[in-house]
């Protein structure tokens, strides 16, 4: 299919294309260059968008896990990787992301069945950002230079940065190739090799990739792909005494058992990019209220709110409080929830029934409590058999609801209102989180000394949801720790070694 497939596709175009995917879907594990058949039977992947079981995965178990760690622990000991040069290993980081053009529309229809979120999006922006990844990090593989600082005239000293060995990277659902690519791009730039253990919901993509990976020259072993659930599965790989580095992205409460599983294991490095309710500060003197509106509106509602900066509270200035709301409800009223292979759709199905339940009850419970429910709160039947549920609105939140406080990881915006800028940082950083936060305003040294106040590692000024791989990515407090993203990624994936030679 060409570049311009999303714009010359119908809706039909799209399903009839499913219908001849569906029974093509990878069903093995990637080890060691090879498809790997798993010893713990099989799970079913089932799509949200109408709730059919796309395919029978592999299911891996501590056996299955043991042979891609000690694939990526030869590859790294002994194989070709680690040794490239960087140029090399920057040709075949290239040689990925062209593949991930080729592939394009098969990726994104694959990530939009098991996922549920839009093709649009799928196609537009997942993809996208999968290839600009591996292709940053390629164009960048062989430009870093290590240092040597001024030292006596007799001695000289080396300060190098090396590949921290075999990494394990565990993703989750939401994204399931951009923060795979996160996290493959810049550990294969410094020269590690991995194990991707993708979500037991999101693995057919993944378990793509790796194969596209193959297909571009990755040596045997450098990237193996196994699926399989958490608790057996990605437990034994964060207590595996070859991995070097744990990278995760994912709640804050399975991010606690990885620091667990590395302590009572070999203290291997755990970066975590976790949860978070991310504040969304609207001022009075905001450029322009409509499109602060507008952009809390898509914010909380793209991909169907299932994000971890998704701006989850909405922080407005008393006196625009009932203006900004009602925008915000009026946009949420007017968003196309539909059938995610539709490419009008601008709202696609949660992750599965248990998304909908738990978005539910969060809905039951803020109500409960007392907030006002000014848009939404049901769940839709768009598709038979399908996870939908449609944009969801509360006003009159106070601090202390569940609605404020609890991540929801769905389509549901808290509104809660200040009445000066301290008290609106105050509202900002009461959250055990600190992913990211919003703020509009027309003044400039109003957006430099709030930026600085507000905890939380991204700060958005008039926009919401912008950068691209140059800017670092990762959060404060209970967010986690480490960023993805940037130059800076690669200090996760590379150990600093110090060289003192007496001339």
């Amino acid at each position: 299919m060409p570049d311009d497939a999303l714009s010359t596709s119908s809706h039909q175009d799209w399903m009839r294309r499913a219908d001849a995917l569906v029974p093509e879907l990878p069903t093995r594990h990637r080890v060691a260059g090879a498809d790997a058949d798993g010893s713990g039977g099989a799970f079913p992947v089932v799509s949200p968008r109408d709730g059919r079981t796309l395919a029978l995965v592999a299911d891996a178990g501590e056996k299955e896990v043991d042979l891609a760690v000690a694939a990526a622990r030869r590859a790294f000991d002994t194989g070709p990787w680690p040794r490239l040069s960087p140029a090399d290993r920057g040709r075949i980081l290239l040689r990925i992301a062209a593949l991930i053009e080729e592939h394009r529309s098969t990726l994104a229809l694959t990530v939009t069945l098991e996922n549920g979120k839009p093709i649009s999006e799928s196609y537009a922006i997942e993809l996208r950002a999968l290839a600009n990844t591996f292709r940053w990090y390629g164009q960048l593989a062989d430009k870093l230079t290590d240092t040597s600082p001024h030292t006596e005239p007799d001695t000289l000293a080396l300060v190098t940065r090396e590949p921290s060995g075999v990494v394990g990277a565990v993703v989750p659902w939401n994204f399931p190739l951009t923060l795979a690519a996160w996290k493959l791009a810049p550990a294969l730039a410094a020269g590690c090799t991995v194990v991707l253990k993708p979500s037991e919901l999101t693995p057919l993509s993944a378990l793509m990739l790796g194969r596209i990976a193959d297909e571009a020259g990755l040596p045997p072993g450098a990237l193996n792909v196994v699926a399989g659930d958490g608790p057996t599965a990605g437990r034994a790989l964060g207590r595996h005494p070859d991995v070097d580095v744990l990278t995760f992205t994912g709640s804050t409460a399975v991010g606690r058992h990885f620091l667990r599983h590395a302590a009572d294991s070999n203290l291997k490095r755990v970066w975590l990019e976790l949860g978070g309710k991310s504040p969304n500060i609207v001022l009075p003197d905001a450029p322009d209220l409509a499109a602060a509106a507008a952009t809390a509106a898509w914010g909380v509602f793209f991909n169907q709110g299932e994000m971890c900066t998704a701006p989850s509270r909405l922080l407005v200035h008393d006196a625009v409080a009932e203006e900004v709301t009602a925008a915000v409800v009026e946009r949420a009223g007017t968003l196309r929830v539909g059938d995610p292979l539709d490419p009008a759709t601008q709202m696609g199905a949660l992750a599965g029934t248990a998304r909908v339940d738990s978005v539910q009850e969060h809905v039951r419970r803020g109500a409960e409590a007392g907030a006002r429910l000014r848009a939404g709160g049901t769940r839709l039947e768009v598709v038979p058999g399908g996870s939908y549920f449609s944009p969801t609105v509360f006003d009159q939140v106070t601090p202390q609801m569940p609605l404020a406080r609890e991540e929801i990881f769905g389509p549901v915006l808290a509104v809660l209102t200040f009445g000066s800028l301290d008290e609106a940082v105050t509202l900002a950083n009461d959250t055990a989180y600190g992913l990211a936060a919003g703020l509009w305003t027309s003044d400039l040294s109003t957006a430099h000394t709030v930026a600085r106040r507000l905890r939380a590692g991204t700060v958005w000024v008039n926009c919401y949801e912008e950068g691209d791989v140059t800017v670092p990515f990762g959060g404060y407090k209970q967010s986690g720790n480490g960023r993805d993203k940037s130059l800076h990624a690669l200090e996760k994936y590379t150990e600093l070694k110090t060289t003192w030679i007496q001339l």
